[in-house]
């Protein structure tokens, strides 16, 4: 059995419902958790802990508004390289994981190498980060941009 389907076959009912308020309020105390769930206290701490244990939950964080940073422009911005090597990719990799303005950055199967969701102060700072930082990068052969109109359903933590 791999760790996948192992890891899988421990995720029962309470175990989704916890995972599922976790994911909406990671700073709910257990004893709030455990209610919403119909456990007891030490029920539910005792398995997230495991789930911790597991690396099922991974860690928590804050969720920032973007606007409140004053960071109202959101990409999306595909990115294609000029050579499909491991080499362009990892040197691709490192560029961008110093940009502040990179809040994300998936490489994906398609027509392109990479996913990345931008963040920027407004459109003049938008376009200062496409022209004199990701279309400086010598592994960078195309960029598409997207631009965030509004979210609707954003489930990101």
């Amino acid at each position: 059995m791999t760790l996948a389907v192992q890891l899988m076959a421990k995720i029962d009912g309470l175990n989704q419902k916890i995972l599922q308020e976790l994911s909406r309020d990671g700073r709910l105390p257990n004893t709030e958790l455990a209610d919403r769930v119909g456990l007891s206290p030490s029920a539910c701490l005792r398995r997230v802990q495991e789930l911790e244990r597991q690396g099922v939950i991974k860690g928590y964080r804050a969720v920032l508004d973007p606007v409140a940073l004053g960071k109202g422009f959101v990409a999306y911005v595909t990115v294609g390289l000029s050579d499909h090597t491991t080499a362009a990719q990892e040197g691709f990799e490192r560029s961008v994981a110093l940009y502040d303005e990179v809040r994300e950055c998936h490489n994906i199967t398609g027509t392109v190498e990479y996913l990345l969701r931008v963040e920027a102060e407004d459109l003049i700072a938008y376009k200062r980060f496409h022209t004199d930082k990701l279309g400086t990068l010598p592994q960078v052969h195309q960029i598409v941009t997207h631009v965030v109109m509004g979210s609707p359903k954003d489930e990101r933590a």
